[in-house]
């Protein structure tokens, strides 16, 4: 006897519905662009628009404030482009005026790529201000805004973003294998003139544009992923019953609340990011105290509740940094309050002294302001 299954037995998705879910993506998104709903995780996208938009004889600013930047600038050289990195410290953000100056220096750029919010780092950057003096200078402007989507306004069209490269698995509360991307029409033709951008390739943007856009979004190119699919519309579904601006201030309490009962806490626990103004709201970053590995620190606090939203810095970082992921359904009171419990349970196993009491109220009240 066969049995039925409601994860497996669905029905195929039609071109009508994969419409109706990347229109109600550019809603999220507050873009006329167009958006195209890439079946993968978000370095689909990702490098799709770099191989896309970038060229040999093409000079792009890559702008580095954590480990994607450092990606996007690999992807590039690949390409043929000639790369000015602009890096600042992962504790920090990028300013506009930074980028200003680097544009005034190197004025063949025609491709600026930024991340938005670095959850690996815990810093967040000024797309608005940046996005403005990009415009003036007429470079082609690039987005990563995997992990800034819902946490904070993601605005393409207001600030001049000519591809916005979102994902679902941060904090939209969703999977990590379907993603999108609003393109522009400078970006359009940009993709069009270039003789190196993918075609017939997963990777192709141009397909999507030719074979589903311009064709009245009437044929898929392949089979979508359904699940991913579902699971994307039930993210956007969710977000707009809760109410974007909503969702926003609970991802902006969980990283308030987390930095100010990290500094209550004590034990030599300390934010990564300086400026509470260059933190990200999708997860706050954390210097581990001297002496006291990074790693070895998570481990010790997951081992009561592996369910918390706790991991060490990746790489070089491992030994110093302790992320606290609030997103998603995460980014909760509670969910604060329990991993600055559990870190600070471990520190004092460890030998330092702690004031969990402290650190449980300076939740609750930066939460409550």
């Amino acid at each position: 006897m066969t049995v039925t299954h409601p994860l497996l037995d669905l029905a195929p998705l039609t071109a009508a519905q994969f419409a109706s879910i990347e229109r109600r993506v550019a809603a999220l998104l507050s873009t006329e662009q167009d958006v195209v709903i890439t079946q993968g995780e978000a370095l689909l996208p990702l490098e799709g628009c770099i191989r896309s938009g970038a060229r040999p004889g093409s000079t792009a600013l890559n702008i580095v404030t954590g480990p994607y930047g450092q990606t996007f600038g690999n992807w590039l050289r690949d390409c043929g482009a000639t790369v000015v990195d602009l890096e600042v410290p992962f504790h920090t953000a990028v300013t506009a005026a930074q980028v200003e100056r680097a544009l005034a220096e190197h004025p063949a750029i025609d491709f600026v790529s930024l991340v938005h919010a670095e959850a690996a780092t815990g810093n967040t950057n000024p797309v608005a201000e940046i996005g403005e003096v990009v415009r003036a200078h007429g470079a082609l402007f690039y987005l990563d805004a995997v992990a800034s989507i819902g946490a904070e306004p993601v605005l393409p069209d207001a600030w001049g973003v000519d591809m916005c490269i979102i994902g679902a698995q941060k904090a939209m509360g969703g999977p990590a294998g379907v993603s999108a991307v609003s393109v522009s029409a400078r970006a359009w033709e940009r993709f069009a003139a270039n003789p190196a951008a993918p075609r017939r390739s997963y990777l192709s943007l141009l397909d999507w544009k030719e074979r589903w856009i311009d064709g009245g979004r009437k044929t898929l190119l392949h089979a979508p992923a359904q699940l991913e699919m579902l699971a994307l519309e039930a993210c956007v579904e969710r977000i707009e019953a809760e109410g974007l601006d909503a969702v926003m201030a609970r991802h902006a309490s969980a990283a308030a609340a987390t930095r100010a009962g990290v500094l209550a806490l004590g034990g030599g626990l300390e934010p990564y990011v300086h400026e509470a103004r260059d933190a990200a709201p999708v997860a706050t970053t954390l210097r581990s105290p001297a002496g006291v590995d990074a790693s070895e620190l998570v481990a010790r606090a997951l081992a009561a509740d592996p369910s918390l939203p706790l991991i060490a810095g990746g790489g070089v970082l491992a030994k110093e940094m302790i992320r606290v992921n609030h997103y998603g359904v995460d980014a909760t009171p509670g969910t604060v309050r329990s991993s600055l419990a559990a870190l600070g349970a471990a520190l004092g196993e460890s030998g330092r002294t702690v004031d969990l009491e402290a650190a449980r109220r300076a939740v609750t009240e930066a939460w409550g302001s």
